[in-house]
Protein backbone atom coordinates (compact mmCIF):
# COMPACT_ATOMS: atom_id res chain seq x y z
CA UNK A 1 0.00 0.00 0.00
CA UNK A 2 1.32 3.45 -0.88
CA UNK A 3 2.08 5.58 2.16
CA UNK A 4 -0.19 8.61 2.10
CA UNK A 5 0.67 11.35 4.59
CA UNK A 6 -2.99 12.34 4.93
CA UNK A 7 -3.79 9.00 6.59
CA UNK A 8 -1.11 9.44 9.26
CA UNK A 9 -1.94 10.88 12.65
CA UNK A 10 -0.74 14.40 13.42
CA UNK A 11 1.79 13.09 15.95
CA UNK A 12 3.24 10.65 13.44
CA UNK A 13 3.51 13.34 10.78
CA UNK A 14 5.30 15.71 13.18
CA UNK A 15 7.65 12.95 14.33
CA UNK A 16 8.64 12.04 10.75
CA UNK A 17 8.94 15.71 9.85
CA UNK A 18 11.44 16.15 12.69
CA UNK A 19 13.37 13.01 11.75
CA UNK A 20 13.67 13.98 8.09
CA UNK A 21 14.44 17.62 8.86
CA UNK A 22 17.23 16.75 11.30
CA UNK A 23 18.63 14.17 8.86
CA UNK A 24 18.62 16.84 6.13
CA UNK A 25 20.42 19.37 8.29
CA UNK A 26 22.98 16.77 9.42
CA UNK A 27 23.64 15.65 5.83
CA UNK A 28 24.06 19.25 4.65
CA UNK A 29 26.47 20.12 7.48
CA UNK A 30 28.38 16.86 7.00
CA UNK A 31 28.67 17.56 3.27
CA UNK A 32 30.02 21.03 3.98
CA UNK A 33 32.52 19.64 6.49
CA UNK A 34 33.70 16.97 4.05
CA UNK A 35 34.32 19.62 1.41
CA UNK A 36 37.85 20.13 2.75
CA UNK A 37 38.93 16.49 2.32
CA UNK A 38 40.60 15.12 -0.81
CA UNK A 39 37.80 14.34 -3.28
CA UNK A 40 35.60 16.35 -0.97
CA UNK A 41 33.69 17.91 -3.85
CA UNK A 42 32.05 14.57 -4.68
CA UNK A 43 31.23 13.88 -1.03
CA UNK A 44 29.84 17.39 -0.66
CA UNK A 45 27.61 16.91 -3.70
CA UNK A 46 26.26 13.58 -2.44
CA UNK A 47 25.58 14.66 1.15
CA UNK A 48 24.23 18.09 0.24
CA UNK A 49 21.85 16.53 -2.29
CA UNK A 50 20.70 13.96 0.27
CA UNK A 51 20.17 16.80 2.75
CA UNK A 52 17.99 18.69 0.27
CA UNK A 53 15.93 15.60 -0.49
CA UNK A 54 15.44 14.85 3.21
CA UNK A 55 14.38 18.45 3.87
CA UNK A 56 11.82 18.21 1.05
CA UNK A 57 10.56 14.92 2.41
CA UNK A 58 10.12 16.49 5.85
CA UNK A 59 7.66 19.06 4.57
CA UNK A 60 5.83 16.36 2.63
CA UNK A 61 5.05 14.69 5.95
CA UNK A 62 3.52 17.87 7.32
CA UNK A 63 1.57 19.01 4.27
CA UNK A 64 1.13 15.80 2.33
CA UNK A 65 2.90 15.13 -0.97
CA UNK A 66 0.19 16.46 -3.29
CA UNK A 67 -0.28 19.71 -1.40
CA UNK A 68 3.51 20.11 -1.24
CA UNK A 69 3.86 19.74 -5.01
CA UNK A 70 1.00 22.17 -5.67
CA UNK A 71 2.62 24.75 -3.39
CA UNK A 72 6.05 24.26 -4.98
CA UNK A 73 4.75 24.87 -8.49
CA UNK A 74 2.74 28.01 -7.73
CA UNK A 75 3.80 30.85 -10.08
CA UNK A 76 5.53 32.83 -7.32
CA UNK A 77 7.65 29.79 -6.31
CA UNK A 78 8.25 28.26 -9.74
CA UNK A 79 11.71 29.76 -10.33
CA UNK A 80 12.96 28.64 -6.90
CA UNK A 81 11.52 25.15 -7.44
CA UNK A 82 13.16 24.78 -10.85
CA UNK A 83 16.54 25.96 -9.52
CA UNK A 84 16.33 23.54 -6.58
CA UNK A 85 15.31 20.59 -8.76
CA UNK A 86 18.09 21.32 -11.27
CA UNK A 87 20.51 21.46 -8.33
CA UNK A 88 19.32 18.06 -7.09
CA UNK A 89 19.28 16.43 -10.52
CA UNK A 90 22.63 17.67 -11.78
CA UNK A 91 24.71 17.72 -8.62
Amino acid sequence: KVLDASTLSFGTRVRWFAICFVAGVVCSILGTALLWLPKGIKLFAVFYTLGNIAALASTCFLMGPLKQLKAMFEPKRLVATVVMLVNILFT
